[in-house]
């Protein structure tokens, strides 16, 4: 199993790591990617992804966090190559529900997000709440570079997620599609191919049936993965081996 978003820069992970990381090997995690959301979240995942091989990281900032934290392409480039653990730009994207950053603020953000990934081939994380029509707007401006899309904690319409085929998007499952009041969006995975498919936590939020309730970490990724299974009605093993060889085709 892949954890393709969390964040060990967050507590109670950060300061639990070492137990976060016992529990995750435990349950047969074989790389957790952690995800950057500002410019001092960056520098303590540069800390992070060197305590242990299964760690690995992404720069970049959180809609929410653009109004502190301006940065351009050419800053996303250069500091990406910090350190080769760095496989990721993100998570980046639109958030037009809390409105923390400015629209057009967050739009030039996710733009220079973008131009980095395809200078870099990363993958671009992508974050979009209330913003189906604007983040495909904007992706969909890149499409003739072909940037590698990762709809982080996917939770869109079938009829977004259809438009993202067309820009060969993947897609991960979070812990939401676990909770009882998720059916469209069980409805909505079960209509993506298998092999866009990848798994997440997003821990420490997000915690999946029947972790509710906990911090989530990591290790309860178990939990989603067999939400997932049930949902494409394949085995638990089977599903685990896709979502890991999608991971590592399109981030290695």
């Amino acid at each position: 199993m892949i954890d393709s978003h969390c964040h060990l820069d967050h507590e109670p992970l950060f300061k639990n790591l070492n137990q976060v990381l016992d529990r995750s090997k435990k349950v047969g995690l074989k790389k957790i990617l952690t995800i950057s959301t500002s410019l001092e979240s960056f520098k303590n995942i540069l800390k992070i992804i060197d305590i242990d091989d299964i760690i690995y990281g992404t720069i970049g900032i959180h809609p929410h966090e653009v109004k502190d934290n301006k940065i351009d392409s050419s800053f996303l480039v250069n500091n990406a190559k910090m350190n080769k653990k760095i496989i990721g730009v993100g998570e980046t994207g639109l958030d037009f529900y809390y409105e923390n950053s400015d629209k057009n603020d967050q739009i030039l953000s996710f733009e220079k997000h973008i131009e980095a990934a395809i200078k870099l081939e990363f993958p671009i994380i992508v974050h979009s709440r209330n913003a189906e029509d604007e983040t495909f707007e904007v992706l969909n401006n890149f499409k003739s570079s072909k940037p590698k899309i990762l709809m982080h904690c996917f939770t869109g319409s079938k009829q977004f997620a259809k438009k993202l085929f067309d820009l060969d998007a993947y897609f991960s499952a979070s812990g939401i599609i676990t909770f009882k009041n998720s059916l469209d969006l069980q409805d909505t995975f079960k209509s993506i191919e298998s092999n866009r498919l990848l798994i997440e936590t997003d821990s420490p939020f997000l915690a999946p049936v029947p972790m509710r309730g906990n911090k989530n970490e990591p290790s309860f990724i178990k939990y989603t993965l067999q939400k997932l299974s049930e949902i494409k009605g394949l085995e638990f093993s089977d599903m685990q081996n896709i979502t890991s060889d999608n991971f590592n085709r399109l981030f290695f």
